[in-house]
């Protein structure tokens, strides 16, 4: 057995190869974009063949890189874009339409008549979603209506469904796998959460056959192996875990009352909440945080659309910074009496508002705002969005004191200090970024190395985790809610709907 593990870590934009140690250090990294689609306003596509071209040419390279070979290498962990939608003829492998991306808003229609239908407590009831095109399965049953041949194919027994992650199995087995873990069919609309099983009144709902299915396990799995021919040799996958459950794990999240953030694109926040599915009440989704041994451990998670895309605006869109590195200089160099909010409402409002006809806005501008104010209240949106779904989290999970949260970060944003300094003193708790950023690909190397015996179990591990940075608040109590109440007012402002 190998004393290595290979992380894939398939995204929304590129795909990343990792090698990690049996510490889980960094040894080699490789990754490579690939194209987007956009057919029709709303509609976002992905080549299928590109998320696995890149897959096996980024683990190529990443494994060169650390001049090793098949055999050095334990096993393989997947994590990936998690309702980006996939279906394929079983027989012949391909693919009958593009993959459908998570952001897509194709099916909104046919959510908007389940919804109409009474259909939304069910659902909730059984997978801890709310109804939305967001996830995989109203995808699926676009698919089913729309393209030609699917019906007859899914019918006859031809047709597959996957999440990325099962794609990826299928492809690297050779077609000899068809599975998924849990974190990513907790994400389809379609799994019941609370029995760990494809939901057959949800099928039926949907119109969608159980034969286009993969077969749902532990993220610490045996997924099987890759052909010989991908790399000099067979490897064993062993784990496969959605990403943003991924980064729950890499930051060894794995207490009930711990709560992790994500910056990237947008920022996906989960709460630990153990063997308990709690259901909210403000808008957030159950979901599955992962599962080993047969049992779940549940998460509460909350998302918002816009975080590093807020400074790629900048960037792109204004031509106000050349870099998104700047943001942070702008932001020390700002005037802090102007007191500029920006609610970046570009794509809508995610939790706790779900509010999609909302749109961005800037308030309290002056003649002297200019380029740093409009940076400030950038970063400073991202703390506030933060704190929403932090809050919503504790009414969901009745803490009555957060004196003791501490909120552990990752992805690009939390790399600039002034950024995370705001989050500490906006949230008022303590906020810890670890010393490794890529703690997506962590979490996916965790689960194989786990499966593979070269990593403890989750306690042991949990103690291994190493921070880099700690920041306290500093602000005081009397300006956090002087300003929060006053974001608070701004979003009232964009609201389509005034809020209850």
């Amino acid at each position: 057995m190998g004393d290595y593990i290979l992380s894939i870590d398939q995204g929304t934009t590129s795909t990343r190869a990792v090698v990690f140690d049996q510490e889980l250090n960094i040894i080699s990294m490789a990754q490579e974009e690939f194209p987007q689609h956009f057919p029709k306003p709303g509609w976002v596509e992905h080549d299928p063949d590109d998320l696995f071209n890149t897959a096996l040419s980024t683990c190529r390279e990443a494994i060169s890189k650390a001049d090793l070979t098949s055999v050095d290498i334990a096993g393989i962990g997947i994590t990936n874009q998690r309702e980006t939608t996939v279906l394929w003829n079983s027989e012949s492998g391909k693919p009958i339409h593009n993959a459908i991306v998570w952001q897509d808003r194709r099916a909104a229609n046919l959510c908007a008549d389940l919804i109409d239908a009474g259909h939304s407590e069910m659902v909730a009831e059984r997978t801890g979603l709310l109804i939305d095109s967001y996830f995989s399965g109203t995808k699926i049953s676009w698919v089913l209506k729309n393209i030609e041949g699917a019906r007859e194919k899914a019918d006859a027994g031809k047709l597959l469904f996957g999440t990325v992650d099962t794609w990826l199995i299928w492809r690297l087995t050779g077609g000899t796998i068809h599975a998924t873990d849990a974190t990513n069919a907790s994400r389809t609309m379609i799994y019941d959460i609370r029995n760990g099983c494809w939901d057959q009144d949800l099928l039926k709902l949907l119109d969608i056959p159980a034969s286009v299915l993969p077969e749902v396990k532990d993220c610490a799995a045996n997924f099987g192996g890759t052909l010989p021919e991908y790399f000099d040799g067979t490897i064993k996958i062993c784990g496969a875990i959605g990403d943003q459950q991924s980064a729950t794990v890499g930051q060894a999240c794995f207490s009930p009352g711990m709560i992790k953030s994500t910056y990237g694109t947008g920022c996906f926040a989960l709460l630990n909440t153990g063997d308990t599915i709690v259901r909210s009440k403000n808008c957030l989704l159950s979901t599955v945080a992962y599962q080993l041994d047969g049992s779940p451990s549940y998460a509460l998670e909350g998302s918002i659309f816009m975080a590093g895309a807020i400074v790629q605006w900048l960037r792109d869109g204004l031509k106000m910074i050349n870099d998104a590195t700047e943001t942070q200089a702008l932001a020390h160099q700002s005037d802090d009496n102007q007191n500029v909010v920006m609610v970046p409402a570009f794509t809508g409002l995610g939790a706790p508002y779900w509010d999609a006809e909302a749109r961005g806005a800037i308030f309290g501008m002056s003649r002297g705002t200019g380029p740093a104010e409009i940076a400030r209240a950038a970063l400073e949106s991202v703390g506030y969005q933060t704190r929403d779904l932090i809050e919503s989290m504790y009414k969901d999970w009745n803490v009555t004191n957060n004196n003791d949260t501490i909120l552990r970060v990752d992805g690009g944003m939390a790399s600039s200090d002034w950024t995370m300094q705001f989050l500490s003193d906006i949230l008022g708790v303590s906020v810890d970024r670890p010393k490794i950023l890529e703690t997506t690909a962590v979490g996916a190397a965790y689960m194989a190395g786990f499966y593979a015996d070269l990593l403890p179990g989750p306690d042991e591990y949990a103690q291994k985790w190493v921070r880099e940075s700690r920041f306290i608040p500093e602000m005081s109590t009397h300006l956090r809610k002087e300003k929060y109440d006053r974001w608070q007012d701004c979003v009232s402002r964009v609201l389509s709907e005034p809020p209850k």
